[in-house]
């Protein structure tokens, strides 16, 4: 039944060992490079050698990632921050337990790109925003919360902008380039492309602005209560993985460029290889762009409040939602 539910199985049973002696655990997600410090723990067999059974599956949305694990079909959920997550943490089914993607100044993640129509009349600066039209993918959304930040930031109204939802990335590249709206907040791989083409021109990163935690490790309420030392052997065998994946992916030369060595290119192998059907191609953009993960998968707790503060304040999130509710930090005390 758990298979039957996910929306797209992209993998399965990554590791496998002897089920009297290892203890069987679901962990869902989607094909995205920000999971790779996962799949680079699985393929070494840390999860296994914590004595465990790691099943593996994959959704299409961040919805419904969290779902299942706020459901009970999974025990853990590896996906970005929503208001969706923060609410079903809110209500007591999930908790936040361990650090995924952020935005870290100096490192591409999202990135605010003009078309070339709105550059030429002038939107070549993140001040340049007030009263223009931007799209992103979904309200309520990092991107959003983003917008705002920029807003805060540059001092002007977000309620001056008109936020465009379009829903899709490729619709979102489309507006661009056909000049139907003047800016855009996109991850860096469709930007490399934008502007490859010259279909539009880089702003800047949002990390110039503002290092919001993008996403992070769900646990289900129930598992940490009925397993909480295999939560936590889940959770430190996670670590290893996000370890080495800055290790391998996260260094910058003297010149601040991304470091590519032998190192780099066998963890971006490994993570292309979940991601991309074409796995060299897609192994190359992510040894150049792999999003920033803390090395010791720490969430930023303080900015999560300043996210729910937002969201809160926009009817995004229920009013009584804190940040105790949501994060258990005890799985990464000590750090």
């Amino acid at each position: 039944m758990i298979l039957r539910a996910l929306a797209i199985l992209i993998f399965i049973a990554t590791v496998i060992a002897p089920a009297a002696a290892q203890e069987r655990l679901l962990v869902v997600t989607q094909r995205s490079a920000a999971n790779g410090a996962l799949f680079i723990a699985a393929v070494r067999g840390y999860f296994k050698a914590e004595g465990l059974d790691l099943q593996m599956g994959a959704y299409s949305t961040t919805r419904e990632v969290v779902e299942a694990v706020a459901s009970g079909r999974a025990e853990f959920g590896l996906t970005e921050l929503t208001p969706a997550g923060f609410n079903l943490a809110g209500q007591g089914a999930i908790k936040l337990v361990a650090a995924q993607a952020r935005e870290e100044r100096n490192y591409e993640g999202a990135e605010l790109v003009a078309s070339n129509a709105a550059y030429a009349k002038g939107l070549q600066k993140f001040e340049d925003l007030a009263g223009k039209t931007v799209t992103i993918e979904t309200l309520g959304t990092a991107p959003h919360y983003e917008l705002a930040e920029i807003a805060r930031s540059k001092q002007f109204a977000l309620s001056g902008v008109n936020v465009d939802a379009l829903y899709s990335f490729a619709d979102i590249v489309k507006a661009v380039e056909t000049g139907k709206v003047d800016a855009a907040i996109l991850p860096s791989q469709y930007v490399r492309d934008l502007l490859g083409s010259n279909q539009a021109h880089l702003i800047g990163w949002i990390s110039e602005i503002t290092e919001p935690q993008t996403g992070a490790l769900f646990a289900a309420v129930a598992a940490i209560k009925s397993k909480h030392a295999a939560v936590e052997k889940f959770v430190r065998a996670y670590r290893r993985g996000v370890a080495d994946y800055a290790q391998a992916l996260l260094r910058h030369d003297r010149f601040s460029k991304r470091v590519s060595d032998s190192l780099s290119r066998e963890a971006a192998g490994i993570i292309a290889r979940y991601v991309d059907p074409d796995h060299a191609a897609a192994a190359a953009v992510i040894e150049a762009s792999a999003p920033f993960i803390d090395p010791k998968a720490r969430i930023d707790v303080a900015d999560i409040e300043r996210q729910l503060a937002w969201y809160k304040e926009q009817g995004f999130v229920e009013k009584d939602v804190e940040a105790r509710d949501v994060v258990d930090l005890s799985f990464t005390a000590g750090d």
